[in-house]
């Protein structure tokens, strides 16, 4: 961690203020900004974050929520967490993002249609005009799960400003933290806003009184520290990000056998994770591994296929979503990495294809 970021941190302790505090409020508003939205609430996590924006914007007991099937569990567990029933739907199978055409059919066919949650996977930002489209048509309130995309973009708009509300996660391993757990909710509905910091504080309201149920999602001061500092610097992180996935990208295009992530012409990929498709996915990755180099997989069942999914749903069938969960690898990617790094990986999986 950078010697000035320990220093906010170290202040922060100095003042005796550790949660609700004047630093928490700094990241919020400059997170806000950043984005390009009227509100930011700190949470306690991405997770969080989609929990509570669904709930303040009544999402409940038998409402449906349309959520793709490719994405982290957390995308689908506060909508189960609310009694409300997810409604799967497949991806566009160059973007890996919610395919605007099958949502289109699911939210026709659907009977109780109140939300849909695009999910901005791996950096890239799902094509949020064309579903915001669908989402005014059947009336569905937008949340982003921009938990993986800080400060991506397409067709001229940031990731979190696009649908009525963002919800982004600090986790350590995103490509901004808060040296732990910790989440925001952005949005232009300075209502939304205030049901979120209620229900963010045991449901309570400035004068002190209870006027939701809630419970303690708060982010606390020393995490809202580190994230100030972080924000000066994600921007410079995302571009280097991006400028490692193009030297991935130009050197791949010699091994046919593996499919590169795609980039809109429109848009800004932030490369949270760098994902490939291989036929062979699990023998490749073995190969690296023998290499000295570790990869991962996110994720390797689809979101319709987990136990704790499909004892509340009826069998569903997402052709593309499937096929692709067998084949994604995710190389190493970070800020800081190294051209020959990316060299020496790309030549173990091209020595591996000959």
């Amino acid at each position: 961690m950078e010697e000035d970021t320990i220093d906010d941190v170290v202040e922060v302790l100095d003042s005796g203020r550790y949660v609700k505090g004047p630093v928490g409020e700094r990241f919020e508003d400059r997170f806000a900004a950043q984005t390009g939205v009227e509100h930011a609430v700190g949470v306690s996590s991405g997770t969080a974050a989609l929990l509570l924006a669904l709930r303040a914007a009544g999402v409940g007991p038998g409402d449906q929520v349309l959520v793709p099937g490719h994405s982290f569990f957390a995308t689908v567990s506060p909508v189960l967490s609310l009694d409300a029933d997810p409604v799967f739907v497949d991806i566009d199978p160059e973007t890996y993002t919610m395919d605007p055409a099958d949502l289109a059919e699911k939210a026709s066919a659907a009977t109780s249609p109140a939300a849909v949650i695009p999910v901005h996977i791996y950096g890239a930002m799902a094509d949020m005009d064309a579903i915001g489209r669908v989402a005014e048509e059947h009336d569905l309130f937008v949340l982003e799960d921009a938990c993986q995309a800080h400060f991506a973009e397409r067709d001229g708009e940031t990731a979190g400003s696009a649908g009525d509300a963002g919800a982004f996660s600090f986790y350590p391993s995103k490509n901004m933290t808060v040296a732990g757990d910790g989440g925001m909710v952005t949005t232009d509905d300075a209502e939304l806003a205030r049901e979120m910091r209620r229900l963010r504080n045991h449901g309570r309201d400035d004068d002190g009184v209870h006027r939701s149920l809630g419970l303690n999602y708060r982010l606390d001061e020393t995490s809202a520290a580190v994230g100030l500092a972080q924000l000066g610097r994600v921007e410079r992180w995302n571009r280097n990000r991006h400028s490692a996935a193009e030297r991935y990208t130009e050197a791949l295009e010699t091994v046919p056998e593996v499919t590169a992530p795609t980039e809109p012409e429109d848009a800004f990929h932030v490369y949270h994770l760098y994902v490939i498709q291989a036929p062979d996915r699990d023998e490749l990755q073995d190969h690296l591994e023998a290499q000295g180099i570790d990869t991962g997989i996110h994720y390797g069942t689809a979101l319709h296929e987990h136990p704790a999914v499909t004892d509340r749903i009826d069998p569903v069938s997402l052709p593309r979503t499937e096929a692709l969960v067998d084949r994604i690898l995710s190389l190493p990617m970070y800020p800081e990495i190294a051209e020959r790094d990316v060299e020496y990986v790309t030549n173990t999986i091209c020595e591996f294809y000959r």
